[in-house]
């Protein structure tokens, strides 16, 4: 009498229930090198320390970074002065536009990133007992640096309306630009202004200049 192993057995695909097949075939996932795209509302990789609240960058001595449309066709700028912008705020601005421009062919790009960690104590707490626990994420936006940036076969007035309904949601006030439009240094725009001319010290009076050649009178 031979004894023999018991082996298991194959179910054949049709002894295979129709809604257990269609759960073990949603279940496998195929091989993929495409890296899982990750949210762009938090950093790639938590901190090492607390974040301090620090202050918005603002642009001195000559700078323009920021301030133009560089992959899109339009672009939606802070003009007021420089704020900061909570992960939730720049989502529901972001979903703002897309739904705006459902059905449309474009694609938006983000300039800013919610990179700086911000950290609360309990209301009615005491002074003390350390710097708080983990809030939300945050950005600091400075004055006239572009937020959005989209690239498409759209209209203008489409694009407008869509970063309009977009700005009444975050904080600030904000303008619309386009491709090819002059850079900002500060809050003043290089419409036929020259970086030299806003480094130049700033010119005299006629009536300073007189002033300045009369003599000057001593007390008697």
């Amino acid at each position: 009498m031979a004894i023999s192993a018991s082996r298991p057995r194959l179910l054949a695909q049709s002894c295979i229930p129709q809604f257990l097949a269609h759960t073990l075939k949603s279940s496998a996932r195929s091989f993929s090198s495409t890296p899982i795209p990750k949210n762009w509302l938090a950093p790639k990789a938590g901190e090492s320390r607390k974040s301090r609240k620090g202050r918005c960058r603002v642009p001195t001595g000559g700078s323009m970074r920021g301030t133009t449309v560089v992959w899109g066709d339009y672009g939606l700028r802070m003009r007021d002065h420089d704020r900061r912008i909570s992960a939730s705020q720049l989502k529901v601005a972001e979903e703002t536009i897309k739904k705006r421009l459902r059905g449309m062919k474009f694609r938006l790009y983000m300039r800013i990133a919610a990179n700086i960690g911000v950290y609360t104590s309990g209301n009615e707490s005491r002074m003390g007992k350390g710097k708080g626990s983990f809030d939300h994420w945050a950005a600091r936006v400075a004055v006239s640096k572009i937020i959005f940036e989209i690239k498409g076969d759209l209209h203008e007035q489409v694009v407008r309306d869509a970063f309009r309904l977009a700005g009444n949601k975050l904080p600030g006030l904000y303008e619309f630009v386009k491709k090819g439009d002059p850079p900002v240094m500060g809050i003043t725009k290089l419409n036929g202004v020259t970086e030299a001319d806003l480094k130049r010290p700033r010119k005299k009076l006629p009536l300073e200049e007189t002033a300045a050649k009369l003599p000057a009178t001593t007390p008697a």
